[in-house]
């Protein structure tokens, strides 16, 4: 479609998920609970990290209080906007200003995660086949350097990411077919020809995921080569628990991206489910898959609500 002198587009309509609306009220509180619970629970992570000074010196934990609070931005960026869309039509309108922050934030988030994933494996690898050297190769500078980076590499990602979008020129239709303003449903709607920034998005963001899966991919080849070397069932048992819960997470975190972008005749329908998963549910299950896979974090966890329980009671 050519612009010609049609009107530019000054908000979207997002559709939000599809077979909600029959149930709004239902999906509503379905939506509002999983919203609190991943805001308790990645609250809770952040608190036991920064509370207890053992863990917050360590760097797989400075990591895990990273993570909670992507997570707990995440889900902020997607869910509360599925919930006013849920309340009325009026819920479902977004400026252009908005849509250009909640798609620039949202692949901020996702890609700082996807980085922060990738330096998690790092940390592990260290700590698994280099144990003698870790303390000295993971040192608490270079602990803030690495999420110091995944944070910056992020958010580079994200504005070329918004750039390369929002440059075409958007005059109508302004219904978006999705529940966040997303990169495949903005590029339908734009009245230019779409083909070159697909190409480059899509080059973009595969290398990105690939390039980040690889190396998580290496170091636990590395890893699995240490463990079966370890003669001890205690030593395999240590090994294996302390990159379980990460790995895990890997696995749920980068199906659902791989099938949204790199899937392009998937559905609406299908990718709607799919990126619920990874911005609702995933930033549920993460806090609960850390805490009940390691004891340092369930030790940690049990003070804190202690002390704030005698807090309250004093």
């Amino acid at each position: 479609m050519k612009p010609g002198n049609q009107t530019p587009v000054t908000e979207f309509i997002l559709e939000g998920l599809p077979n909600t609306r029959e149930l709004p009220s239902l999906f509503f509180l379905l939506f509002l609970l999983l919203y609190l619970l991943t805001l308790m629970g990645n609250t809770l992570t952040l608190l036991t990290v920064l509370c207890n000074s053992r863990l917050h010196a360590l760097p797989m934990y400075c990591f895990l209080g990273h993570l909670a609070f992507l997570d707990t931005c995440l889900s902020s960026v997607t869910v509360p906007k599925i919930l006013a869309g849920l309340v009325g039509p009026s819920g479902r309108a977004i400026s252009f200003g908005g849509c250009v922050v909640q798609l620039y934030t949202f692949h901020f988030l996702c890609s700082t995660e996807c980085f922060l994933y990738t330096v998690m494996a790092y940390d592990r690898f260290l700590a698994v086949c280099q144990p003698l050297r870790y303390s000295v190769v993971m040192s608490r500078k270079t602990c803030l350097w690495l999420a110091a980076g995944t944070w910056l590499t992020g958010s580079i990602h994200a504005v070329i990411q918004a750039f390369l979008t929002f440059r075409l020129p958007y005059c109508g239709p302004n219904q978006v077919e999705y529940f966040v303003c997303d990169i495949p449903t903005m590029l339908k709607l734009a009245c230019a020809d779409t083909a070159a920034n697909q190409v480059v998005i899509l080059a973009n963001i595969g290398a990105v995921v690939a390039g980040c899966f690889l190396l998580i991919c290496v170091s636990y080849a590395y890893i699995a080569s240490a463990i079966l070397k370890i003669r001890t069932i205690q030593g395999r048992q240590w090994a294996f628990s302390t990159c379980s819960a990460h790995l895990t997470l890997v696995l749920l975190y980068y199906g659902p991206p791989v099938f949204i972008y790199l899937h392009p005749s998937s559905s609406q329908a299908s990718d709607g489910a799919v990126a619920v998963f990874y911005t609702a549910v995933t930033p549920l299950l993460n806090p609960f898959i850390y805490t009940l896979r390691n004891k340092e974090m369930k030790k940690a966890l049990r003070k804190v609500v202690c002390r704030q329980t005698l807090s309250l009671h004093a």
